[in-house]
């Protein structure tokens, strides 16, 4: 580094901050790795620095829009996704048709020729398979619900159901990357990333995004980190996993012999040679790693202390079931959820693998379902008696639906194809009509006939209740303004309260 790339108060700063300064800190060679990553030993080009004392630490504090465009009913998101996707007329879609022509062909002009499948077109017949148990309706609303299902049924009148979503993806991983983000490939900022920057955070201690996963008893494609990733925004707006266990956070614990107080000091080293190159690049990429290590430091306390449930009286551990027990299970995670809710997190993922049923659905879905029911139904309702519901948004739903038809034929063997041309989601809190259904299909759950739903649709109502305009929400990226519904998607006026 020259002189001549610093002005004169730059300059001193780093001459002040110099050799002996850094390894007398307690910092030693690590800083100095530090600095050479955040690329100090070289100058990128001059740009603006931060303001006298400014720190580069709190950088989604308010977000871009600070507290929304309007006052938006909900303050935060807790999704659920189904991946593999469960099966609507075996959980929540009433199809007593599928009884009747049980064992026979679906009619073709019923099938038409939308897109399936390759393991669907490769099949001579499409035999209509019966749910796997009854249905029976639940609550005021008279909502009608499997059997495979009765903690959810429980809470009924909670829920707004929307049966008529679609998405012209029929393989895993493009559907759910395309959930996530509105967008088929990888690449693209993920709901909750674009949460995070519109909004900031309303717990300074605590990463405004987070994600948890959990396994079922079925297969599928693994959840992976395009479907909570920043893309192109910085990245520090992007979902901080939570993994089982104790440390859920990979990287944050201190080392063995490193002090709270020894760690400080470095973060405050770095802290100083990255505002020095800052004013040098201006590479916005410096400033989120900074705000990643502050992140990092503070989650060293808020963490552990979010993750023990010792704290939850025994009434709440049952609400929950048995699974709850379990670092990881899906029950473990739900409660975490809530209680990161409580703590004013802005947007919490929970993604449970297991629902791709091709074969053997008859064995696989009910324990599936059951992994999920009480617990699911647990945080509803858990977070309705906390007062948080109102301002709490769930989702729930898989990345596409599945055939009213058996695939490999009707036998023991018997499973059901992915299905993209409708699907079954239900929400509840943030400002919804509760105890309502939107959109029909026909008799077989195979196509929309009435408010079909797309996922921009879905998209944009979410930001909506979150006081968002989700066609003023961009960033600008290669040339051109990027949004999560890209140039399309309207609110579902219908089911907002």
């Amino acid at each position: 580094m020259k002189k001549s790339d610093l002005d004169a108060e730059q300059f001193d700063r780093f001459v002040n901050f110099g050799r002996r300064a850094l390894l007398g800190c307690g910092v030693g060679l690590g800083a100095v790795a530090a600095a050479e990553m955040l690329g100090m030993t070289r100058a990128l080009g001059k740009a603006a620095a931060p303001a006298s004392g400014a720190s580069v630490s709190g950088l989604a504090d308010k977000g871009t829009l600070g507290a929304g465009q309007f006052p938006g009913k909900a303050k935060r998101v807790i999704a659920l996704h189904m991946m593999g996707a469960p099966s609507q007329v075996d959980t929540f879609e009433y199809k007593p048709a599928l009884w009747q022509m049980h064992g026979q062909e679906l009619p073709a002009s019923v099938k038409g020729s939308a897109r399936v499948s390759a393991m669907s077109s490769s099949q001579s017949s499409f035999t209509v398979m019966k749910p796997l148990t009854e249905f029976r309706q639940y609550g005021q609303s008279g909502r009608w619900i499997s059997d495979l299902m009765p903690y959810t049924g429980q809470i009924a009148d909670d829920l707004t159901f929307i049966h008529s979503l679609h998405t012209e993806h029929v393989n895993h991983e493009p559907a759910s990357i395309f959930i996530h983000t509105g967008f088929q490939l990888p690449g693209r900022p993920a709901m909750g990333a674009w949460v995070n920057y519109g909004l900031g955070t309303d717990n300074a201690n605590l990463p405004s995004f987070v994600v948890m996963k959990s396994q079922g008893v079925g297969g599928g494609v693994a959840a992976n980190v395009n479907m909570w990733s920043a893309g192109f925004l910085p990245s520090h707006f992007q979902g901080v996993e939570f993994r089982p266990g104790t440390d859920p956070v990979l990287h944050v614990s201190s080392p063995d012999g490193l002090t709270r107080a020894l760690r400080r000091e470095q973060l405050d080293a770095i802290d100083e040679m990255s505002k020095i190159q800052y004013g040098l690049s201006g590479d916005p990429e410096i400033m989120s790693k900074i705000a990643q290590y502050e992140m990092a430091y503070k989650m060293q306390a808020s963490v552990p202390e979010v993750a023990d449930i010792s704290d939850e009286p025994q009434y709440i551990l049952d609400m929950y079931g048995p699974d709850v027990h379990r670092p990881g299970s899906f029950a473990r995670n739900a409660l975490l959820a809530r209680r990161l809710a409580e703590r004013d997190v802005k947007f919490v993922q929970l993604i449970h693998v297991g629902w791709d049923s091709h074969a053997l659905i008859a064995r696989l879905h009910p324990p599936e379902c059951k992994l999920v029911d009480q617990a699911q139904a647990a945080l509803v309702a858990d977070l309705k008696q906390r007062g948080l519901l109102d301002d709490t948004l769930v989702t729930w739903g898989g990345e596409f639906g599945r055939t009213c038809y058996a695939q490999g034929g009707i036998n023991e063997l018997s499973g059901r194809d992915h299905h993209g041309g409708n699907f079954t989601m239900w929400m509840a809190g943030g400002g919804l009509k509760p105890g309502i259904a939107y959109g029909k299909t026909d008799d077989f759950s195979y196509n929309v006939v009435e408010n079909p739903v797309s996922l921009h649709d879905l998209h944009a109502t979410m930001l909506h209740l979150l006081g968002i305009d989700h066609k003023t929400l961009t960033y600008h990226y290669q040339g051109r303004d990027f949004r999560l519904t890209d140039v399309f998607g309207e609110v579902i006026s219908s089911i907002l309260a």
